[in-house]
């Protein structure tokens, strides 16, 4: 028996998120754990009278690739993959993987050289329809410390795929996130104080995007660019967070002028300095972002969802989304989440914005 939950994220995805019309041609990525949810698009996107593209990925592909690639795989891109970013009018990409440490062993010199590498294909597909979503596998249930069914309800309530009208749902969130923004609006400075936190930047001249779940699904949260040579202070992340393969646990981060002049961890300290290593623009701040997603009020070490827990803000390394007035050109884009729910607070221009995990005023 079909899960209506799984239909409903279908539609939500091709009528909301990516807005799928008719003669366009839609990627839908996945692993062959997702194809409940990828049947579910394809067959929405079929409704729509587009002509989807299914993508499925062998689930140890990635691990061959970068343990066996030559020089030459990390450092060209091929003509299919620039024919797919230049005909492709959107993509849907649906995270379904059965091991979320399969990289772990992997080397992260070469995972940072072909992510530069491959940059202007991301560039130029986020310049389209694009739309990253979750399909609940084992893997992610035991890093939630969940049994898959309780996983399950977890991610459709979080998408509000379990309510009678998601759609409107999602509208409704939306609306809220553009009051919050409205109050942002002309602001010059962001402090964000914690535990073992105080960090303060400027987003004069920078818009706050209301992100209510066109690209990221679940999504809740509103964000900017962080003006790239202003952060100083530092900040202790309140938990792990997985990137390229790896966990990276008890991040400190030192700013001086905008950029990280200390990073400590005491999980895989010596990847996240390799990963700060990457380029210039790596040290540096990207984006802000503040969860208002209260549907969401566990840590599962998954950043799709951790980022929008609502209560939290999360500050990313490096690539800044250009919509903002950022202009980080890194081919980094590390989120990393600060839980303010238990002490700690926003103050803008001074004024107190939010104080433990809720919004003032």
């Amino acid at each position: 028996m079909k899960d209506i939950r799984v239909q409903n994220l279908a539609k939500i995805l091709v009528q909301y998120s990516v807005r799928a019309k008719s003669r366009e041609l839609i990627a839908v990525d996945g692993t062959a754990q997702g194809e409940p949810l990828m049947l579910a698009v394809y067959e929405e996107l079929i409704r729509a009278g587009a002509f989807p593209v299914t993508r499925m990925a062998l689930s140890e592909a990635s691990e061959i690739f970068f343990k066996l690639g030559k020089p030459h795989h990390f450092t060209s891109i091929t003509p299919l993959q620039r024919a797919m970013a230049d005909y492709l009018d959107g993509s849907i990409y649906i995270d379904s993987s059965p091991n979320t440490r399969a990289l772990s062993a992997v080397d992260p010199k070469k995972q940072a050289l072909y992510s530069r590498t491959t940059k202007p294909l991301r560039e130029k597909m986020m310049k389209k329809k694009w739309c990253i979503t979750l399909f609940p596998t084992q893997a992610y249930a035991q890093d939630a410390e969940m049994s898959l069914s309780d996983f399950e309800d977890f991610v459709y309530t979080a998408t509000f795929t379990d309510t009678k009208d998601p759609v409107a749902a999602w509208q409704a969130l939306s609306k809220k996130q553009e009051r919050l923004i409205h109050k942002l609006r002309g602001a010059h400075r962001v402090r964000i104080v914690g535990p073992e936190t105080d960090l303060s930047f400027s987003v004069k001249g920078r818009v706050f995007i209301n992100s209510a779940g066109h690209h990221n699904m679940p999504c809740g949260e509103i964000f900017t660019g962080p003006v790239e040579n202003t952060a100083e202070g530092f900040i202790k992340y309140s938990y792990p967070v997985c990137h390229a393969g790896r966990e990276v646990d008890g991040i400190r981060l030192v700013f001086r002028k905008g950029k990280v002049v200390e990073a400590t961890a005491e999980k895989n300290e010596k990847f996240l300095n390799a990963m700060l290593d990457m380029d210039n623009g790596a040290r540096r701040l990207g984006e802000f972002g503040i969860g208002t997603n209260y549907g969401i009020q566990k840590f599962i070490k998954n950043i799709l969802f951790d980022e929008k827990i609502g209560g939290s803000i999360h500050l990313a390394l490096g690539q800044s989304y250009s919509e903002t007035g950022g202009v980080n050109q890194s081919a980094l884009h590390w989120d990393m989440i600060k839980d303010l729910r238990h002490g700690g607070a926003i103050y803008v221009d001074g004024k107190v914005f939010q104080k433990d995990g809720k919004f003032v005023g």
